[in-house]
């Protein structure tokens, strides 16, 4: 018995030992499991936003085109109201799954601003629906449109702490090349 006895605090050392490893080892686990979770929900959340930035996107270039018809933007492939209307009907379709998983999975303050972001997009649909000839006011919503657009993006970097990106407004070459 005091063979055992002298073995017991070498014995009570290995239980304490593996009991602590093992806690370690399940404590790790559990916080790379919940890394690698917040990882996959904040790839899944970058993609909706893309997702959702490239439709409202879409329907911005028919409505900028359309308004060229118009004479209202300068944008070089003017398209005509009865070509316009069903592309603008499919870019239409193809916004909502993407705003619906934008509600499902964004922040509340990327909703906010995908919500100011779309409503200028409304109205410049409703422009063109209702055929409106005025280049200052079309000239204004393409500016609310890109302020929206980089209150967007910027809310999105804000949500994934992403680096501050460029502004939107690229400066194109002159097309007068003297």
């Amino acid at each position: 018995m005091s063979a055992f006895i002298q073995q017991l605090p070498a014995l009570l050392g290995v239980v304490i030992g593996a009991l602590g490893s093992y806690l370690a080892v399940v404590r790790s686990d559990g916080a790379r499991f919940r890394r690698e979770q917040s990882a996959r929900w904040e790839e899944r959340r970058l993609a909706v936003y893309a997702d959702y930035a490239s439709t409202l996107k879409q329907t911005v270039t028919l409505a900028c085109r359309a308004a060229s018809h118009l004479g209202n933007d300068p944008h070089p492939h003017p398209l005509s109201p009865e070509e316009a209307t069903p592309r603008l009907a499919e870019a239409t379709l193809a916004r909502d799954p993407a705003g619906e998983a934008l509600l499902l999975l964004g922040s509340p303050r990327v909703v906010e601003k995908a919500r100011a972001w779309v409503t200028v997009v409304l109205e410049m649909e409703q422009v063109l629906r209702d055929g409106t000839r005025d280049p200052a006011a079309w000239r204004a919503l393409v500016e609310r449109h890109r302020v929206g657009r980089d209150g967007y993006y910027a809310a999105v970097r804000e949500d994934l702490a992403l680096p501050p990106g460029l502004s939107v407004r690229w400066q194109l070459p002159s097309a007068d090349r003297s």
